[in-house]
């Protein structure tokens, strides 16, 4: 008789789970609070019939890189857009600062800067697999490529401090710069927010940039959803699980296992629960909160650069002092009138995204946690800020404010959507300082979610990991993503 296993939660790294332990022989259940499956990875008409809006995440430049995806061989199963332009950071006055995937026309564009851009990120680019082997994995383990890890850190510790500050000497540099530190959603500068946005960069110059999905990000659930399914799992929609107190889930001594793509919290619910594992828990911190607006567009946004216009994804917030002051403010409780939006308008590159002429733009502030903030307007005046005429292109809104977002999903706490504050503390210490921190106190529990290894992201790693553990406990041995997939 097969062992069973049960995934709570239907994101990206609960599906990766799903895959990887169905393919090993075990029955899966996958239990979804929600009525469509996908988490973060979601794509539903929100704002008005035919525009096709992401749920959650919109862009996905560390999917193809990730060595769970690249093993299921996600590129092939999925069509995927490529931009010539990773991201663009309009300035005042028409001017902007371009991220194009050919990092020399990047640096071309900086001036004096180019050869400060180059020395920072070419390194990193062009060495992607081994920047995402030791980001994408804990950080309790000798690097397998010491020197870019090397590397990696040193940039970290520079721009990570006021020391970055001397890195770059023109407002298009350091604007371009800190609109990709800002993602993290951490005070700037910061440890965290430059190991975060150095990882972005990279990809933003190597060979499939910031790629995301024709079609839309649900096309990443649909495809590890029809894997799960060809390999006798299954997918249970409306079934949200409150409570591991009397939960039924199988019998860890016959070898069934229980994998928690949600927030850590869900386990404080079992009341085998040891004290100790409680407490570490309860100390997890969870940072900022996101409050997201999507539009359904009468036309293309009328930027006033014509090169953000090929932009899917555009940081707006002007040159870095304001980014910083924006997001240094939300840490202390507060949302300026100015505020950094990272916004994604798909819809450039892809035509199945609106009606034909129509477009959608996909964008979030951060919050405080919790927050009732509806960000409509406040996105609005910083998009209509770079591209004057877009207030009038609105055809219809849908906002999601914080404190909806707790009610939408109830792993993220506050509304943080990174499953925990990303810290140099909690990149460590994710949610328990560990070799194994995927591995829960109970035997056959594990957590799958971006609350451990390797952190938030499209990766599936946090899934993998978990699954990975769960079968080398019964003696499967330490697998690689290959061992499943083949080569």
């Amino acid at each position: 008789m097969a062992k069973n296993a049960t995934i709570v939660g239907s994101g990206p790294n609960g599906l990766a789970a799903a895959v990887a332990l169905a393919r090993a022989g075990y029955a899966v259940r996958v239990l979804e609070a929600s009525a469509t499956a996908g988490g973060g990875v979601r794509t539903a008409e929100l704002t008005l019939p035919g525009f096709r809006h992401d749920v959650g995440s919109a862009v996905q430049p560390a999917a193809l890189s990730s060595p769970f995806f690249r093993a299921f061989r996600l590129r092939n199963r999925i069509d995927w857009v490529t931009p010539e332009v990773s991201y663009a950071q309009p300035l005042e006055n028409g001017r902007a600062a371009i991220a194009w995937r050919d990092i020399d026309r990047t640096a071309d564009g900086l001036g004096r800067d180019a050869r400060a851009w180059l020395a920072v990120l070419r390194p990193l680019s062009s060495h992607l697999d081994a920047v995402v082997d030791f980001t994408g994995s804990q950080l309790l383990r000798m690097p397998r490529h010491p020197l870019t890890t090397l590397r990696f850190g040193l940039r970290v510790l520079q721009l990570g401090t006021v020391l970055g500050r001397r890195t770059f000497a023109t407002e298009e540099a350091n604007a371009l710069l800190t609109g990709v530190l800002a993602h993290a959603n951490t005070p700037l500068p910061s440890i965290g927010a430059a190991a975060s946005g150095l990882f972005l960069a990279a990809h933003a110059h190597a060979g499939d940039g910031w790629a995301y999905p024709r079609g839309g990000a649900q096309r990443i659930g649909d495809a590890l959803i029809a894997d799960l399914r060809a390999h006798g799992g299954e997918v249970v929609t409306d079934h949200h699980v409150r409570s591991l107190d009397g939960f039924d889930w199988g019998d860890a001594a016959a070898g069934d296992v229980l994998l928690l793509d949600t927030s850590p919290r869900l386990l404080l619910t079992h009341p085998g629960l040891p004290a100790s594992y409680a407490r570490a828990i309860r100390r997890y911190r969870y940072g900022a909160a996101a409050a997201k607006v999507d539009f359904a567009l009468d036309g293309p946004i009328p930027w006033e650069n014509a090169d953000v216009a090929r932009s899917p994804t555009v940081h707006l917030g002007g040159a870095r002092g304001e980014v910083e002051h924006g997001e240094n403010a939300v840490g202390r409780g507060v949302v300026t009138g100015r505020p950094y939006v990272l916004a994604v308008q798909p819809s450039v590159l892809d035509t199945t995204r609106a009606p034909s002429g129509k477009g959608v733009l996909w964008a979030y502030i951060h919050v405080p946690a919790g927050s009732p903030l509806d960000p409509t307007e406040l996105v609005t005046r910083q998009v209509e800020r770079f591209a004057p005429g877009f207030r009038d292109r609105i055809l219809a809104s849908h906002a999601m404010t914080a404190a909806e977002r707790v009610a939408f999903n109830p792993s993220d706490i506050g509304g943080d959507i990174f499953g925990g504050a990303f810290s140099l503390v909690q990149a460590i210490r994710r949610p328990v300082v560990s070799a194994t921190p995927w591995r829960t106190p109970m035997s056959g529990i594990y957590l799958a979610s971006a609350s451990t290894p390797p952190g938030p992201g499209v990766t599936g790693m946090p899934g993998w990991y978990a699954a990975r553990q769960a079968l080398d406990d019964v003696g499967a041995g330490r697998l690689e993503p290959a061992d499943l997939f083949g080569a």
